[in-house]
Formats: C-alpha cells, sequence, structure tokens
C-alpha cells in the first residue's frame, strides 16, 4: 500500500525522518567499485571550534549537490568529511577557558596536562559543527570521517616533513616572520590581513659623524628605531649619493652607524633616505643582507621592547612610540609629523597588528615546489571555475615567498625534529630518535614548536585516502579527487598548498576541478561579522523554513565566484515553492488509479508538449550541472515545475482525469505521474528531503530516489513539432486570458473567439484548451481576418489574431434597460468601447527610444493591440478616448527605437567585423570607432556594449602575452604621482600619470570620474568600494588608461559606468619600458556596467 501525503508539509518532522533512513540504509557510503567510475570529494575540514554559518551551509550545499548528482549517475561517488582541529583557534579557546573558569595558565598545567585538556575539549564540542552538516543534508560517507589529527593523518604529516627536509625542501633559519603578539605565535603571510590605518609620517635628522650636516630619513615606526644598524638611500639619488660610505648618529642611542646605497630605496618617496632596521622589516632585511648590516632585535615577542631598546626597556611597543617621539622632540631631532594612511598586517585570527620579528623559524623553500604547482594550471591539468581565479592562484605563486610552517602553540602536530645537546645537531625522524644521528650523543631535547595547521590541511586530498601508504585502495580510486568546493577567500590558505603538496608527494594533481564559490553577504551586500550583529543562522532558517528551502535559496541565482546576497524573504518564497510541489504531488495522487507507470502508446498533443519540454530540461540541467552552473540549472527545474506542470500540464489534464473515458484517463495518469517522478529526480540534488518523500509516495522502481538513476535525454520525445504547436495555444490562451483581465470581465461570461492565422491546423488542434482555458463559448478559425471589425476586441500573438465580439463580452442589453432611451444606451456603449481604448492605451506603458530588444517587442505587441482597437472604433467612439495623444506618442518613439537599432547595428557589424584583434587589426578597429563616434547618444545605448569591450581586452590578452616574457621585477615609478587615499584618488583632476602606494577603499558617498588622459597603474593594489554601482565613472570622450604592472591588482565587486564615451577604457600596455619602466599586466575586472 503506498504511503499517502499528509495535507501539509512539515519539513521539521519530515527531514529528520528522511535523513535518519538514509542513514539506516547507508545511502550515503561509497566503496571503491571496478564497475563503475569514481567522483570524489573531500570536505574542507571545517574548525573544531565552528559553529554552522551561512558560508558553512553554502559550502556544504554546493558540494551535496554534486555529489548526489554523480551518485545518481551512477558514480560511486564519495563525499568525505572531517574535521580540522584548527591550532591556534582551538588552543585560544581551551585557555580562555582554563582562565575564566579555574584562573590557571598552560603553563600552569604543563604541556602533557594542556593537551589533554584540549582533547577532551574537542571530544565534547568538536563534533557539534558536524551534527549540523546533517541537518543541512550533508550526504558524506560518515563512517569515513577523518580528523587532522588522527593517527593515519598524524603519519602523513610526519612522512611529508621528513620527505621535504631530507629533500632540502624544510629548513630552519632566522629570518624576518610575521609575528602575533597576542597569539604569541609565528603568521604565514597568507594568515596577515592587512587594514588601511591612520597614522603618522616622522621626520627625524641623524646627524653625519663627521659634523659636515646631518640626513633626515622619514619613518612611520619610531619605536623600531633603537634597532637602526644603518640609513639607505637610492645609489642615482643625486642629493644623497656623495653620502654614500660615510656614517651617522642613531639620535637617542648615540649609535654609529653607516650609509649605504642599495636600489630598493625609491627616489623622491619620503625624504628619500630610509632607516635601516633588519629584525624588525622584512625588507629592510634583505638590504642589510646585501650590505653586512647588523641585526639588533629590540622587540619582546610579547610586543614589549627588549633589553635593547635601552631606557624603554619593558615599554609596549606603542607606549614606547609615544616616549620616544616625545624625546626626539625634546632633543630637536624631529624636523616634522605628518598625517598618514597606510596599511597595517593584523592577524586573521585576533586581529591584533602583526610584529614583523627577525626569529629562527622553520620554513618550507617554495620556488622549486611553486614551479609544478604553476604548470598544471597553466597547461589546464587543474581547472579554475569560474577561469578568472586561475590568474589570481598565478599570480600569487609566481611571487610566493617561503613558507613560514612553524608556530609557537602547544597544540598541533609537534615538529619530528630533536636537537642534540652535545653538538648541536638537528635530527629530523620518521621515528623517535634515542640517539644523535651525528655524534651518538643519547641526550637528545625535541623542538617545541608545532606546525602551521595548513600544513595538515594541505595533505587532505590524499592523506584521508591512506597515504603514505600508496597501495591504498581508497588512494588508487578515489585520487585525485574530482573536484574541490570552496570559498575564493582560501585560494591562497589552502588551494595553492594541497595543489603544490599533491605534486611533490603524489606526483599527481590533488583534484581536477577547483569550483569557486563566492561569500554570502546580507541583504545590503555587507559582509556577516559579529561587529555589524548581521549574521544569520542558517539553522534558525533551516528551522522556520526547512533545510530544502534554504538549500535552495542558497543555490538559485547564484553564479560561481560571486558573491551573493541572502533576502530572509527568498526563503520564505522557496517554502511556497516546496508548497507548490508538495500540494501538486498529492493532487496527482489523489487522482492516480495505477500502481506502476507505463507511458502511453498513444499519446496527446498536450503529453507530447510536456514530454518534449521535460526532454530538453532533462538535457539542459544535466549539461549545466557538468558545467558548475549550479543556480541556471536550479532556476530551470523551478520555471518547469511551477509554470509547465503546475499552472498548465495539470490543467490540460483534468478534462481526461475527470472524463468518462478510461483510456484517456489512464495515459492522463501515466503521463502525470512519469514527468512529475522525472522532475523529482532533477530536484533531489537540490531539495533532497521532499522529494525523496513524495517520491516514495508514487508509484516508483527502485528503494529510495537518493539511488535512483539520473534521468538521461532520449531522442523519441523531441516532439519538437507539437511542442511548438502547443506553445502557440498556450500564448493565445495566455493573451485572451489577459485581455479579460484588463478588462474586469469575469470567467463566467463566455465569449465567442475566432482565430485568424495561417496555422488553422494548430489552433484546430488544441481548440478544447481554447474553449476551457481561454472561457470561449465557441471557437472558430480561418485564414482571412473579417471585414467588420466594428465591436470586436483584438488580441495578438506572434502567429495568430484573435477577435472577441464586445457584445458578448458586456451586457450591452442590461445597459439598454438602464438607459432612458436608446440614445443614452447608445452613448453608454460608446463610452464603454472608448473606455475599453483607453485602458488598452494606457497598458503600453513608457515607449523609450531606447529599449532591450525584449522591451521592443513587448512595446510593438501592445501598440498594435491598441491601434487595431482604436481603429475598429466609430468616430463617436474614438472622441472619447481621451489618451489618444499618448498611443501616437508611442508611436513616435518606438520609430525612433527602430531607427536607433537599425544605425546601432550597423555599427555593431563593423565593431563584429574586426574578429580576433592582432597587429593588423588597426583600419578595423578605427572604422568600429569612427561608425560608433557618429552615432547619437541614444544610438550608442542601443549598441551592444560587450562586443567593443571583448574587441578591446582581448587585443590587451595578446599585449600582454608580448610582455609575459619581459622582466617586471626592476619596474620603478619614476616621474609618477603616488596615490594613497580615497580622497586623493577621487581628486585627480588632470591627464597624467598616476600610482597607488596603497589599497583604496570608496565611501558608499565617493565616486571617481578620471579626467581625459588619465593612466592609473594599481601596483599590485585593490580598489574596492561601498557602492553597489557607478564607483568608477568614465564619462563621454575620455579616455582612461587602467594598468597593473604587478598583475595582482584588483577592483573587485563592484562597478565600472561608462557614459558614452566610445572605446574609453583601456586595460592594456600603454606605456612602454622604454620611456616610463611601469610594465602593465592583465587584472581583474570582473563587472562591468555599459549605461
Amino acid at each position: 500500500m503506498r504511503k499517502e501525503l499528509p495535507k501539509v508539509y512539515d519539513p521539521r518532522e519530515v527531514e529528520p525522518q528522511i535523513y535518519q533512513m538514509w542513514m539506516d540504509n547507508g545511502c550515503f557510503k561509497a566503496d571503491p567499485d571496478p564497475k563503475k567510475k569514481p567522483f570524489s570529494i573531500v570536505m574542507p575540514p571545517p574548525n573544531v571550534t565552528g559553529q554552522l554559518h551561512m558560508g558553512h551551509a553554502m559550502d556544504s550545499t554546493l558540494q551535496d549537490i554534486l555529489t548526489r548528482f554523480k551518485r545518481m549517475q551512477g558514480y560511486s561517488a564519495l563525499w568525505l568529511p572531517g574535521t580540522d582541529h584548527a591550532g591556534i583557534a582551538t588552543q585560544i579557546k581551551v585557555e580562555e577557558r582554563l582562565r575564566e573558569e579555574e584562573h590557571l595558565t598552560r603553563y600552569d598545567l604543563g604541556r602533557e596536562k594542556f593537551l589533554e585538556r584540549v582533547w577532551a575539549w574537542k571530544e565534547k564540542y568538536g563534533n557539534r559543527i558536524v551534527e549540523q552538516q546533517k541537518k543541512m543534508g550533508a550526504s558524506c560517507d560518515w563512517s569515513r570521517s577523518r580528523f587532522t589529527m588522527d593517527e593515519g593523518c598524524s603519519q602523513a604529516v610526519r612522512e611529508a616533513f621528513c620527505e621535504l627536509y631530507d629533500k632540502g625542501l624544510i629548513y630552519k633559519g632566522s629570518r624576518i616572520i610575521n609575528w602575533c603578539p597576542h597569539c604569541l605565535t609565528a603568521l604565514s603571510d597568507a594568515e596577515v590581513e592587512y587594514t588601511d590605518k591612520p597614522g603618522h609620517l616622522w621626520h627625524i635628522r641623524y646627524p653625519l659623524a663627521d659634523g659636515s650636516g646631518d640626513i633626515v630619513v622619514a619613518t612611520t615606526r619610531p619605536e623600531t628605531m633603537m634597532g637602526d644598524t644603518g640609513v639607505a638611500v637610492n645609489p642615482e639619488d643625486e642629493h644623497f649619493k656623495h653620502l654614500i660610505g660615510k656614517t651617522c648618529i642613531l639620535p637617542i642611542m648615540n649609535r654609529e652607524i653607516p650609509i649605504v646605497g642599495d636600489d630598493y630605496c625609491e627616489i623622491g618617496f619620503g625624504t628619500g633616505a630610509v632607516k635601516m632596521t633588519p629584525a624588525h622589516d622584512p625588507n629592510d632585511f634583505e638590504v642589510g643582507l646585501r650590505h653586512n648590516l647588523e641585526v639588533i632585535r629590540v622587540i619582546n615577542d610579547d610586543g614589549t621592547i627588549n633589553e635593547n631598546g635601552g631606557k624603554y626597556n619593558g615599554m609596549d611597543r606603542y607606549e614606547c612610540r609615544k616616549a620616544i617621539v616625545k624625546d626626539l622632540e625634546e632633543q630637536g631631532y624631529l624636523v616634522k609629523t605628518e598625517p598618514y594612511s597606510h596599511n597595517v598586517g593584523t592577524c586573521y585570527r585576533c586581529h591584533n597588528d602583526v610584529e614583523p620579528l627577525i626569529s629562527a623559524q622553520w620554513f618550507v623553500k617554495m620556488e622549486p615546489l611553486a614551479k609544478e604547482a604553476i604548470r598544471v594550471v597553466k597547461d589546464g591539468t587543474i581547472k579554475f571555475v569560474p577561469e578568472r581565479f586561475t590568474k589570481t592562484y598565478t599570480n600569487w605563486m609566481e611571487n610566493v615567498h617561503d613558507w613560514c610552517i612553524s608556530r609557537q602553540l602547544w597544540w598541533g602536530h609537534q615538529i619530528p625534529a630533536w636537537y642534540c645537546d652535545e653538538c648541536g645537531h638537528i635530527n629530523v625522524s620518521r621515528q623517535d630518535p634515542t640517539s644523535c644521528e651525528k655524534c651518538g650523543c643519547t641526550h637528545l631535547t625535541r623542538e617545541e614548536d608545532v606546525l602551521d595547521t595548513w600544513f595538515s590541511s594541505a595533505l587532505w586530498p590524499f592523506s584521508t585516502l591512506g597515504w603514505p601508504n600508496k597501495d591504498s585502495e581508497d588512494l588508487r580510486y578515489w585520487y585525485p579527487t574530482s573536484v574541490l568546493v570552496t570559498g575564493y577567500d582560501i585560494i591562497f590558505f589552502w588551494v595553492a598548498r594541497m595543489i603544490f603538496s599533491g605534486m611533490e608527494q603524489m606526483k599527481q594533481e590533488p583534484f581536477k576541478t577547483v569550483f569557486i564559490h563566492g561569500l554570502v553577504r546580507d541583504d545590503k551586500g555587507r559582509k556577516m561579522s559579529k561587529s555589524l550583529g548581521n549574521g544569520i543562522d542558517p539553522l534558525e532558517m533551516a528551522d522556520k523554513f526547512g533545510a530544502d528551502a534554504l538549500r535552495f535559496n542558497l543555490i538559485t541565482g547564484n553564479s560561481p565566484g560571486n558573491d551573493m546576497r541572502f533576502f530572509v524573504e527568498k526563503c520564505e518564497a522557496m517554502r511556497n515553492f516546496a508548497n507548490k510541489i508538495w500540494n501538486a504531488s498529492r493532487y496527482v495522487m489523489m487522482n492516480l488509479t495505477i500502481d506502476h507507470v507505463q507511458l502511453p502508446e498513444q499519446l496527446e498533443l498536450e503529453d507530447k508538449w510536456v514530454l518534449s519540454k521535460l526532454n530538453t530540461l532533462i538535457r539542459e540541467v544535466t549539461d549545466n550541472m557538468e558545467a558548475y552552473e549550479l543556480g541556471v540549472a536550479s532556476a530551470k527545474i523551478y520555471d518547469f515545475i511551477w509554470d509547465t506542470y503546475c499552472d498548465w500540464y495539470i490543467e490540460l489534464t483534468k478534462a481526461r482525469l475527470y472524463g468518462e473515458d478510461e483510456e484517456a484517463n489512464l495515459a492522463a495518469q501515466n503521463v502525470l505521474c512519469y514527468v512529475l517522478l522525472r522532475v523529482l529526480e532533477l530536484l533531489h540534488p537540490f531539495m533532497p528531503f521532499i522529494t525523496e518523500e513524495i517520491w516514495q509516495a508514487l508509484p516508483h522502481e527502485g528503494d529510495f530516489l537518493i539511488r535512483a538513476q539520473w534521468p538521461e535525454y532520449q531522442e523519441r520525445f523531441a516532439f519538437t513539432q507539437e511542442e511548438n504547436a502547443m506553445e502557440a495555444v498556450k500564448d493565445a490562451i495566455s493573451a485572451v486570458r489577459a485581455r479579460r483581465s484588463e478588462m474586469n470581465v469575469p470567467p463566467s461570461r463566455k465569449a465567442k473567439i475566432l482565430i485568424v492565422t495561417q496555422t488553422p491546423d494548430i489552433y484546430a488542434g488544441g481548440r478544447d484548451f481554447i474553449m476551457r482555458l481561454a472561457y470561449a463559448s465557441e471557437v472558430e478559425v480561418q485564414a482571412q481576418s473579417p471585414e467588420d471589425l466594428k465591436g470586436m476586441v483584438t488580441v495578438a500573438t506572434h502567429n495568430a489574431t484573435l477577435y472577441l465580439p464586445l457584445a458578448e463580452l458586456v451586457d450591452i442589453r442590461q445597459e439598454l434597460e438602464r438607459s432612458v432611451d436608446r440614445d443614452s444606451a447608445a452613448k453608454a456603449l460608446d463610452h464603454y468601447c472608448g473606455g475599453s481604448v483607453e485602458v488598452l492605451i494606457s497598458s503600453i506603458g513608457t515607449v523609450k527610444p531606447v529599449m532591450l530588444p525584449t522591451e521592443a517587442a513587448a512595446a510593438k505587441t501592445r501598440l498594435q493591440r491598441a491601434r487595431t482597437a482604436y481603429n475598429a472604433l466609430t468616430a463617436s467612439q474614438k472622441a472619447l478616448v481621451p489618451n489618444y495623444a499618448s498611443l501616437q506618442e508611442g508611436e513616435t518613439a518606438y520609430r525612433t527605437y527602430e531607427s536607433n537599432y537599425a544605425a546601432a547595428k550597423a555599427a555593431e557589424s563593423l565593431i563584429s567585423a574586426i574578429g580576433t584583434v592582432t597587429a593588423d587589426s588597426g583600419d578595423a578597429i578605427r572604422k568600429a570607432q569612427e561608425a560608433y563616434d557618429a552615432l547619437t547618444e541614444d544610438q550608442q545605448s542601443a549598441l551592444t556594449g560587450a562586443e567593443k569591450m571583448i574587441a578591446i581586452l582581448e587585443w590587451t590578452t595578446e599585449q600582454v602575452a608580448l610582455a609575459a616574457n619581459e622582466d617586471l621585477s626592476s619596474h620603478t615609478h619614476e616621474g609618477w604621482t603616488a596615490i594613497n587615499t580615497a580622497t586623493e584618488l577621487t581628486g585627480i583632476d588632470k591627464a597624467g600619470n598616476y600610482y597607488l602606494t596603497d589599497n583604496v577603499t570608496l565611501t558608499e558617498n565617493e565616486a571617481w570620474k578620471p579626467a581625459d588622459g588619465v593612466v592609473l597603474c594599481l601596483n599590485g593594489h585593490s580598489i574596492t568600494s561601498e557602492r553597489s554601482v557607478n564607483s568608477i565613472i568614465v564619462k563621454q570622450s575620455v579616455t582612461f588608461t587602467l594598468t597593473d604592472c604587478k598583475g595582482i591588482g584588483t577592483i573587485p565587486n563592484f562597478n565600472i559606468a561608462i557614459w558614452h564615451g566610445g572605446l574609453s577604457l583601456i586595460v592594456s600596455k600603454q606605456h612602454e619600458k622604454a620611456a616610463t619602466p611601469c610594465e602593465p599586466a592583465m587584472m581583474s575586472l570582473p563587472n562591468f556596467i555599459f549605461g
């Protein structure tokens, strides 16, 4: 006996039951099966400290959709879950609890006891996010769940470390590293977030040792000057080159330090002279190595000044800053102070300012590892979706520094290195050593530091499948994994490191595709954060609207790599969609007498129409899914279910379901059920719970929908002719119903419909549907229009004109009975006819000289409809149409549109004729430019802007390819104007060459309108904006050149408006190396709006 569906769908009751059913029956379990193709995804492991947020919900939903899709396609689909030990975050969490509840520090407990506490905390709370993922419907193989510090992963980490060390790719050395004084640990470059902060630039006088004068340096960090061991100037700087080789006196400390010449110093920047503090600045450190400068560290790990700071010993670094500035001023060394806004590195965890320190740390040598990691992306072995993130990845990898992997923590993978107490030799071993491999001493001390959390995460795609056991069945079957789903914000943290680790350890890429998604923002486009209080709990949304509704909300309309705005109202709409499916399914089930679905041999017109539409849907959705266009796929399924199936096909079958013909009734049941089963299968990856529940209640084959076969396109259902015929009938019905609605004619009033068409067979075949659904008393089909159109209401579709007698829509007899005499009745009829045409003219709306083609087609239909109705009126009726002038104005505007469109198309054909841009394309581009310039503003607006930009960007790509092999490492911006703030950027009011020295953020009230002839180099920086549109406006006749010499600058997540400026925005190789050495490279400009 089939299951009955209750009247109301309650996701809170259904979803847990369905999930438990899947779990109990092993529906998520994956095993290597040589008869099936493998598909695998490793879940980006969430932190054990974490709770599910909307980003997790998005990430989990995308992975689940892909896994369910491939499982239904017949793959042996493994979605491997796990959690990350999250070194810094977890240790801080436990330390805070220890301090708050027991007033103890980790040092009070000691390492071993403290780690016992952390493991206990992990066991208690670490599974919380796993249970939350289950509520979202995650179909992971939970029996394979891994933890980055479980036994297998720990063995993999140790093996990888030892392999790299043995090859000389891991080393310990003293270098400048990023240090967090709050977390008391080193950070990698990727773990530092840069924030624009206001500060000061202090100009300080350093007296020359020979008494001949002084040299003035400018610094933002006077608190480090006690560690100065030199002053550097550019050897080509005429102001200072004579001082190279001399010495000067370090103020306050009265220490003599050398003046050196180095190309690192930029002529014209600041004072031109730079104080060198090798222990506290990475650039100074490199200069110090070149000139053998002493390294003096003056800041402790906790951010206080050490004994090398003299009288400032023990002060906090910022307290010291105030004190030393005061002393410099009192002693006459401070020349001036300027306000200065600059980028400050902050810890990604605690957001305290990071301190660059000289420190002995463990590093991975990145240059040799980066080569293969770059190659596999450039040659397409690994593909990024969307492709634009390939450049983001390669730019970072080509400029990557050695990776600092040691962390001064206790929680994590302790580095497998032991120091010999006798000879100092470092012993790195896969097994704990008992004696020094060099001298044989048995007194060894283990390295206390642990590895960066991302070191173990970098091994995740293969360590979770059994590596270092290369004979592991799982590893051989599922590696490389199929796809990695992740946000663009961790490309550097994680994606890059997995790729170079896979290429080094496995000699094979870790995954075939990297599917990048954006961030989930609030309804105003802001990033969700605790400080803004705008976070939305996905579990609350799932509880209120159902997990299916939340999942569908997160996916529909979402595109790869782009951020999305989260609207609670959309969740409500998706819950309504779930209810629509539920109610339609209940209706079908109430009319079912069959217990097995089999399509009839004899199909009616409406059956062939819906099967053909379904067939096309299956093909398109499958193609979209394979291309990772999940948002497009979900939207197509939504439209088919809501419109094609529920609003139309169910209505079209009612006559057969309620009729006397038993054979017709059974045929309708079978097609209804067949189509419903197929759409449930298509919808299942997106809304798994409700689809499984309904599927279980319908006649079906198999045990679970989650294991059902994915629908496939079948040529036998390609009923193109019948589909087109039914669409024509459907259009006619819709048009008549719309007209009747405009005239407020109730469905109960039937009217004859005369259809004039050159394809009479189509409408004759759909006569019954038109009769029933267009409320017709009679339907007549003919090829010629009636001679007398008076008293007729006209409706036009793309291939037919329909006429309805006004007398049958309006009760004229009633009007006559109401009238005092026949004249007043005739006047009343005239008023009614005139009023009806007035309604038609009002419905035209605004006809603009510039419209989208779809807008123009709709306007043309409305104009023709109103004109035909007006012409059918008598003279007395026409006099009663008060808005006839609006019809004339609309027709004039439409003729102008046609003229503009024709002119724009002519210019567009010249742009299209450019083709692939080469060195010989100059004439074609000039002709296109001249044609474009000859257009009026309205005609320019009618031109499709994409083609002209494509031509320019293609040309840019060619130019950049030519420049790719040139050395860009030693460029300068000599003679260019530096731009540091948003105020300076928006203040550019004349032509010239400009470059950014920092990231710039435009406020919601700021927009930049570049002057003609402005050339701006991003110089590796970014311009962001709080505005949603038109943050950079390029006006008419303005040529604005945007370049980026470092190739990593971006203008993310906002728009550039081009106001009729022709080929006005150029991303180009515009300034040559010989003239001005700044070389541009390609950059990311994701969004353009053409005004």
